[in-house]
């Protein structure tokens, strides 16, 4: 199995990342560091997470070569404007001390702000002066992307959505396949609940001699997720990082997806309402 995936823009991008949220300061590059040690090449950070800095800190320590390294970084919903969006992505370009960001997606629609699109011409206008190289979104819902769609001609190549074995995202994953958009996954361990625990997948995690996170990220990655799970400690970065050795059979796919609940979301984050600035 290759270990990356296309973009619709012709880049590539690897299936498994790094979440570096709460990853802050000294000790948060430190972890960083570790992750590029352990064989990530992508990692996620966003404005909001006050840690682009400690990322960027962790890129210049590493032995790891920038061009080997995948960035992705996201715009908070106060900086939806126009103006102040492209001021944000320069920011954090700058915060990051690199010369541009891989991947930058807007964080959240915020659709009872409205101003989703104004933001998304920006992105578009900083990949042609090329402060970013891909662009894409997050928490976006099919009404949210069918609208950017219309209203300027341009489809993100990636949207980040929450999706974990009790929310499979489903209807979200087939609509942003028929796009041409890779599903990246947040949460893809249910902010460490008690999914750790469930008793189906150590069956599963039993029958693989696997560890229950290995099964959950193994199972993202065969319907064509992107997972990027946060682990602070070097060996659940390790456990995290094996999962390329390894085939979950259809029956045991199955198994796992259904798990999947109506309203499987951690903290009932519902795009169509919930709102972050």
């Amino acid at each position: 199995m290759k270990e990356i995936y296309e973009l619709a823009d012709g880049f590539s991008i690897p299936k498994l990342g790094f979440g570096t949220y709460k990853l802050n300061g000294a000790h948060g590059t430190r972890m960083i560091e570790q992750a590029l040690q352990v064989g990530y090449r992508l990692l996620d950070t966003a404005f909001n997470y006050e840690n682009e800095g400690a990322v960027g800190r962790a890129i210049k320590n590493s032995s790891v070569a920038r061009d080997q390294i995948t960035v992705a970084s996201k715009l908070p919903g106060r900086y939806h404007a126009y103006q102040d969006a492209l001021t944000t992505i320069e920011e954090s370009v700058s915060r990051l001390n690199l010369d541009y960001i891989d991947l930058y997606l807007i964080h959240w629609p915020n659709p009872k702000e409205d101003k989703y699109v104004e933001a998304w011409q920006a992105l578009v206008d900083a990949q042609k002066t090329g402060l970013v190289r891909s662009i894409g979104v997050s928490n976006f819902l099919p009404e949210h992307i069918n609208r950017l769609e219309k209203e300027t001609g341009v489809l993100p190549v990636i949207n980040q959505v929450e999706l974990h074995p009790e929310f499979n995202q489903q209807a979200q994953r087939e609509f942003d396949a028929s796009k041409g958009i890779v599903t990246q996954a947040w949460s893809p361990l249910g902010r460490a609940s008690k999914i750790l625990q469930n008793e189906t997948i150590q069956k599963i995690a039993d029958k693989y001699d696997k560890s229950i996170a290995q099964i959950i990220l193994r199972w993202e990655v065969q319907l064509n997720v992107l997972p990027i799970p946060k682990a602070s400690h070097y060996l659940r970065q390790v456990d995290n990082f094996a999962i390329f050795d390894f085939e979950l059979s259809k029956e045991d796919m199955e198994v796992i997806n259904g798990l999947t609940k109506e309203n499987g979301r951690t903290n009932d984050q519902d795009p169509a309402e919930y709102e972050e600035f």
